[in-house]
């Protein structure tokens, strides 16, 4: 009996060595193909900086400014009140906050000490020069489509800024999010780098459009659907809610969200150029890059940016606003219609007509009966203004209403003018409401 315990004894120990031999090889090629994806992009860093001179210089100068011009770059790394490009935004994530980086040729607080080469890599294979991965909130899941020399133009562009000494805050995020581990786990999920290449089959003006529109403008950073890891298909334009940020981005291929499918190109072009056209307007978030972004870029480019999005194949939303449904019915419907005879006729009108070049309509507008209301609820509690812009100098802004209206009279107008006019959609809860007000309370602390 005791040697046949000894003996069981010895297979069950033998078993479990086994097992952990096992268990160890398989973490250790885990481990080498995170290695592999991560680390071992094959660039060469340690290079020196090849200089162009005379007009050839001037032209890339020229060039790399329009192109972070394009990519809206300042915007994320200038922090309200703080010099143009040294960073110290805070950017707001579901797990924690991030704070963009000093893209000033200071040398000790900025990017003095980069090269080329590393400034390629950053944008291309998302890691810094000193050779750490990079979080995705700097959207190298898109600049991997940049080719080399208009990464060495804006490269270039940046380095001829003046320097600004400013160090940054450390990031706040929640273990393990922080950690170079979990940043390895999440690009070998979400992330492949790869320059963008042409389809001939489309022509140059598309093949244009598309470089813009998916790489320098990367906009389906905020126009595609996120996972609960924040990851995404980066070629997708089927919307999605801007993470932590309380902002729904519309989808570009859906004709009752954000598509321009059936629009003529030139309206395309005028609403990136001024913010306001079709009885649509950029607000939010797309108000920035309008103003700070595209009104800048060229008419060819816009063109080209155009084609490129009517091109997109159209697919309408899962959740469609012409669906069933319930109208707020007796004392609710009354409250909501008195509210915007007192509050909102003055400037969007009675039939909610609103006035041109002013106050946007509200009868027929797709952003009041989208799927999500979201956007809608954050103009009406904190207002806003649309793009400022050469075409458009002077928006008329949308007071807030956060201290004017509870929860019940928000949430009962809005229900009142998507269900108005023609407009149908489904209703605004209180609960939506009381939501809105305690995501944007916790982003503000």
């Amino acid at each position: 009996m005791r040697q046949r315990g000894r003996t069981g004894s010895t297979a069950v120990k033998a078993l479990a060595i086994k097992t952990l031999l096992i268990s160890t090889a398989l973490v250790l090629v885990a481990m080498g193909w995170l290695w592999h994806v991560n680390y071992n992009d094959g660039i060469d860093v340690s290079g020196a900086v090849e200089k162009t001179h005379g007009s050839d210089q001037v032209a890339q100068l020229e060039r790399g400014a329009y192109l972070a011009r394009a990519g809206n770059c300042m915007a994320c790394h200038t922090t309200r009140g703080g010099a143009p490009w040294a960073g110290g935004r805070g950017i707001p994530t579901p797990f924690g906050t991030l704070y963009s980086s000093n893209l000033t040729p200071d040398p000790e607080t900025g990017i003095g000490q980069w090269n080329a080469a590393s400034f390629w890599r950053a944008l291309h294979n998302g890691r810094s020069a000193n050779g750490r991965l990079l979080y995705p909130a700097f959207p190298y899941t898109h600049t991997t489509q940049l080719v080399r020399s208009d990464s060495d133009a804006i490269y270039a562009y940046l380095k001829s800024l003046p320097a600004v000494r400013s160090s940054v805050p450390e990031h706040q995020l929640s273990w393990p999010y922080g950690t170079q581990a979990a940043l390895a786990v999440w690009r070998a999920l979400y992330f492949k780098p790869g320059s963008y290449i042409d389809e001939p089959q489309q022509g140059e003006q598309w093949n244009r459009g598309a470089y813009l529109v998916r790489g320098v403008a990367h906009c389906s950073a905020c126009h595609a659907p996120r996972d609960g890891l924040a990851g995404a298909d980066w070629q997708k334009f089927t919307g999605g809610l801007m993470p932590a940020q309380g902002w729904y981005a519309p989808s570009l291929i859906s004709s009752r969200e954000a598509g321009v499918g059936d629009w003529p190109v030139q309206d395309i072009v005028q609403l990136l150029r001024t913010g306001y056209a079709r009885n649509a307007s950029a607000s939010g978030p797309m108000a920035e890059v309008v103003s700070q972004s595209t009104q800048y870029l060229s008419a060819e480019d816009l063109t080209a940016m155009a084609v490129y999005l009517k091109s997109l194949p159209a697919q309408e939303s899962a959740s469609s606003p012409t669906a069933s449904v319930s109208r707020r019915a007796g004392n609710g419907a009354i409250a909501g219609q008195k509210i915007y005879e007192n509050r909102c006729a003055t400037c969007h009108g009675a039939e909610g007509e609103g006035l041109a070049g002013a106050y946007p309509p509200l009868a027929g507008n797709r952003a009041v009966t989208l799927p999500r209301t979201e956007n809608l609820m954050q103009m009406v509690l904190y207002g806003g203004f649309g793009a400022s812009t050469s075409g458009h100098p002077r928006p008329f802004g949308m007071p807030p209403f956060v201290l004017e209206l509870r929860d019940t009279e928000l949430a009962a107008v809005l229900s009142y003018i998507r269900n108005s006019w023609g407009n149908h959609a489904p209703e605004v809860s209180v609960l939506d409401v009381h939501t809105m007000r305690a995501e944007s309370r916790s982003t503000l602390d």
